[in-house]
């Protein structure tokens, strides 16, 4: 049979299958696939406006990096930076040094977790102090006001159960006060002891004592933050000095030089390596060291 006899259908139906496979596979491509597509389209045509899309694909990566980041510990990312250097260099040091830095970040991390609660310790006694003079200034007896303040500030830690029995039943309680100031942060419960003793064996006022011992732990804490304050630019600068090698070899690798190769695989460089290595966990050491004895001075 003649093609031209089937008329202009025969030409015009596969050039409309075409153009639908097309669209179909535009529509697939599209983030979210063939339903977004279909669901962008019908908002399209309904309303004729402006359709959220939703963040961008970049800011989609970051946030899934930030929560990925925040779900493995800190101190794993050294393994997998090492894997990606042992990848790139072809070797297995990378790796070693990887997971020899896992103990030390953890540990790192650890102390940073143990500042922290801490300070949060530290502001739980100032507020545990200020609650329960104005708990005494109300009427209140000592061992009721410490049961109130201590039901709303908190502050004894691990030991507020012996210290609220101690002062629910008559006991002693600045033996309990005394053996809750142990725990890191908790240094202002002696000052507490102190003047429980006093206001109640000698009946001194008890509520003014509290003012000073307030006043006193927060000049504390706020010397600490200040001296904390300006020591963060001397520590971010040994930092920075320490990832300047880090920077090097990325320069070194941009411009075609092979730094890896010549640090990972010639032994004038794996000896480079060593020193430099060596050098560096010293350096860093040392004026880190410098930060915490001024800190703790």
């Amino acid at each position: 049979m003649d093609e031209w006899a089937l008329g202009p259908a025969a030409f015009t139906q596969p050039v409309f299958a075409a153009a639908a496979l097309a669209c179909a596979l535009a529509a697939a491509r599209l983030p979210g696939g063939w339903h977004s597509g279909a669901r962008r389209a019908r908002l399209l045509l309904a309303g004729g406006g402006a359709v959220d899309t939703g963040p961008p694909t970049g800011a989609r990566i970051l946030g899934q990096l930030a929560r990925l980041r925040a779900r493995v510990p800190a101190e794993w990312w050294a393994l997998a930076a090492g894997l990606l250097l042992a990848v790139l260099g072809t070797s297995v040091l990378p790796v070693v040094a990887g997971a020899a830095g896992v103990p030390v970040l953890r540990r790192t991390r650890q102390a940073r977790a143990a500042r922290r609660a801490r300070e949060g310790r530290v502001d739980a006694v100032i507020a545990l102090c200020g609650a329960l003079a104005g708990e005494v200034r109300a009427g209140r007896q000592p061992g009721q006001a410490l049961l109130c303040a201590a039901r709303d500030s908190g502050g004894f830690g691990d030991a507020q159960a012996a210290v609220l029995a101690a002062a629910r039943f008559g006991g002693d309680v600045p033996g309990a006060l005394a053996a809750a100031a142990r725990e890191p942060g908790a240094e202002g419960l002696r000052g507490l002891a102190a003047c429980w003793r006093v206001a109640v064996d000698q009946g001194a006022g008890l509520a003014a004592g509290l003012d000073r011992l307030e006043g006193a732990l927060r000049a504390d804490r706020d010397q600490r933050a200040d001296l904390r304050a300006q020591l963060a630019g001397a520590r971010a600068t040994a930092l920075m000095l320490a990832a300047l090698p880090a920077l090097g070899l990325l320069l070194g690798t941009a411009m075609g030089a092979g730094p890896l190769h010549v640090l990972l695989h010639t032994g004038a460089g794996m000896g480079c390596l060593a020193v430099g290595g060596a050098l560096e966990g010293v350096g860093l050491w040392w004026a880190l060291g410098i930060v915490r004895r001024a800190e703790a001075a």
